[in-house]
């Protein structure tokens, strides 16, 4: 079960005797541990009496990638590097789109498995390098604790359609994966490609979209994810229950832009959540703390993988319900109290100090509280002259300065925010059915005056530092 449907084959070539190795092209999963994919070429590897060799290749245009991201993502790598190095087995990164690295290296191999992705661009990836390699091509999915196709066979409508369907595979599919030691390491090998030692002087040669700068909140690689984790277990997961959506507090995991490099393990970290010491009954709302966590970095997140891997216009106003597109165009021609343009919103101007703190929350650290994530989304829907116009808005700007944008959640966030995998709520203006979110409502549920003083203290001390 660990392994068997998390495999598919991507085309119907047979192995390749003369093969030298194995390649596994790394992708998505960009760590060394609790990673389905390599283990299973690992024990392929073994199987077929060969070294493993691993490929990571770097496309220097990919859709709204830029500075901050690469930098957060080859400070990943060079962690893997070392760690798959004292696996035996080489990483050979290449400054190149991943389908020509693999196309290069895949020539001599017998056999390449690769992770799963759900986007719309590594999955173009793959089937290329399906048609051209003339061996085999496997994908194991390990980025989700219960794989999509299992838990459904279609798109499901919201979280209440998907949780039973997860939680009847969840015992079959929450248990460690064990590391095997590859009995032929692929050290001596031959496979040109990046170092990276000086990672300053090779994001300055790269040929990267600059529109946002690398942040020094969070530092990329499975050890810094680790740390977050062991912190949080510590320190944080006894009052997650009850104080994750104050804005003004720190009650996350931080979590999600490891997750969204593959820097750590989903299931890893359930199984340790899991595993914690024991921490108390359930607090406030009633809700135990370890399944309030499971249900977000479960249920929640592989809904979104649900959503994008079946709906192939995740990324438009189209992928609504019914419901939601009607009333949002019922209510397109609605007076707008206050509207602003893209520059207004990136900039952080608008008339409301909560959302502006928020903007700001973002570029600064590359990471929003994500209550305000949903109130920042809600108001750009309000504040522009049409929905669709307010979509590309939200996408733009949450790919652009979050750490885990381009991202099944982000494009899952963001679709939420006008009506995707909820409900219709009583009529109003501009929204129509859509769920409202108010400034009252922060100033009822937090001290919401303490997470914009929070905020204005960080760009302060960062603008001293600059």
């Amino acid at each position: 079960m660990i392994y068997g449907e998390r495999v598919q084959r991507l085309n119907d070539e047979g192995a390749s005797g003369a093969g030298q190795y194995v390649l596994y092209w790394m992708q998505r999963a960009q760590r060394a541990t609790m990673n389905h994919a390599l283990e299973f070429a690992v024990r392929k590897a073994n199987e077929l009496r060969l070294p493993l060799l691993t490929v990571f290749g770097i496309t220097q245009r990919f859709p709204a990638a830029n500075t901050r991201s690469y930098a957060f993502m080859l400070q990943g790598l060079q962690e893997t590097e070392r760690a798959l190095h004292e696996r035996g087995v080489q990483l050979v990164v290449r400054m190149q789109p991943p389908v020509e690295a693999v196309r290069d290296l895949g020539s001599e191999a017998a056999l390449v498995v690769v992770d799963r992705s759900y986007l719309r661009v590594p999955r173009r990836w793959r089937a290329r390098v399906a048609r051209r390699l003339s061996c085999p091509l496997v994908q194991v999915e390990s980025d989700v604790v219960v794989p999509v196709e299992t838990a459904s066979s279609k798109e499901e409508y919201a979280a209440y359609t998907i949780r039973p369907k997860i939680h009847e595979h969840l015992d079959a599919f929450l248990v460690p994966l064990e590391e095997t030691a590859l009995q032929r390491d692929s050290l001596g090998l031959p496979g040109e490609g990046v170092a990276l030692g000086d990672l300053e002087a090779l994001l300055e040669r790269m040929r990267i979209n600059r529109s946002a700068d690398r942040v020094d909140t969070f530092r990329g690689g499975s050890s810094q994810a680790d740390e977050l984790l062991d912190d949080f277990i510590a320190h944080k997961l006894e009052s997650y229950a009850d104080r994750r959506n104050d804005p003004s507090l720190d009650y996350l995991s931080h979590m999600s832009p490891y997750l969204h490099f593959g820097q750590i393990s989903p299931l890893e970290i359930a199984l340790r959540i899991r595993g914690a010491e024991e921490i108390g009954p359930a607090k406030g709302n009633g809700e135990h703390p370890k399944d309030a966590y499971l249900e977000e970095l479960i249920v929640r997140r592989e809904l979104s993988m649900n959503f994008c891997a079946y709906n192939p216009e995740y990324d438009a106003l189209t992928c609504l319900p019914d419901w939601a597109r009607e009333t949002l165009e019922a209510h397109a021609g609605d007076r707008r109290e206050y509207v602003y343009d893209q520059r207004a919103f990136e900039a952080g101007r608008t008339h409301d100090p909560y959302w502006n703190a928020a903007q700001q929350e973002m570029v600064l650290t590359g990471k929003m509280h994500g209550y305000m994530r949903m109130y920042w989304g809600k108001k750009i829907l309000e504040w522009t002259p049409s929905p669709e116009e307010a979509h590309r808005i939200a996408l733009e700007l949450n790919n652009r300065y979050e750490l885990d944008g381009r991202d099944p959640n982000g494009f899952t966030g963001v679709a939420w925010c006008f009506g995707k995998h909820d409900r219709a709520w009583a009529e109003r203006d501009v929204y129509g059915k859509v769920r409202y979110m108010s400034a009252g409502g922060l100033e009822r549920k937090f001290d919401i005056d303490a997470y914009v003083q929070k905020i204005e203290r960080l760009e302060a001390s960062q603008t001293r530092e600059g």
